[in-house]
């Protein structure tokens, strides 16, 4: 009874084993990242649906994105341009259906006070790329090929599925956000060619 009392205590005042990190899908990562970390602009088209409450939103969308400026068109699903943001280093607007304009500080001001919804802008562009943006970090993990299958970073979950080639870099085709009051996701039907 002793002896297994002892080797109780033994057990108990052994240290935590540290999870094994693979090392190789870490480096593998650095360098998907390091391969992604030059490209300053790029041209998608795809679908995105938006799930919030009262609102939501669910279509087509074009999206031409340079290291200066953003220019979204958002589509019904039957085809008509719901609204059209064009955001510069100066400036952010929004054209609504009728032809009204709007503008803001920042594109997640307008697109909530306009659409009713927050169309975080400021980090889509990276995420878009499977990279996080240059701020702060609070969990990532990636795949055994080194690329981004999960992130969490200014308030989002992200979630990134189906890479695919395009070029010389490997680009997702699904991605997934969620916030406290937002679930976007957004499909990528058609990648033109990154640009450095």
């Amino acid at each position: 009874m002793l002896l297994l009392a002892a080797s109780m205590l033994v057990a108990c005042a052994s240290p935590a084993v540290k999870p094994n990190i693979d090392q190789n899908a870490a480096s593998l990562n650095a360098q998907h990242l390091k391969s992604l970390a030059d490209i300053a602009g790029f041209s998608i088209q795809g679908r995105i649906g938006i799930q919030t409450n009262p609102k939501g939103f669910s279509g087509s969308l074009i999206w031409q994105h340079s290291a200066n400026a953003d220019d979204i068109a958002l589509y019904s699903p039957l085809g008509s341009q719901v609204a059209s943001i064009n955001s510069t280093a100066t400036q952010i607007t929004l054209l609504d259906s009728s032809g009204k304009s709007y503008s803001a500080a920042d594109a997640e001001t307008l697109t909530q006070d306009v659409l009713g919804w927050r169309l975080p802008l400021k980090g889509l562009s990276d995420w878009a790329l499977g990279r996080p943006r240059s701020a702060p970090i609070q969990h990532s993990a990636w795949n055994a090929q080194g690329q981004l299958t999960h992130l969490e970073q200014d308030g989002w979950n992200i979630e990134f599925d189906n890479y695919q080639q395009q070029g010389a870099y490997t680009l997702p085709s699904k991605i997934y956000l969620k916030s406290q009051q937002l679930n976007i996701k957004l499909l990528v039907e058609k990648w033109n060619q990154p640009q450095q």
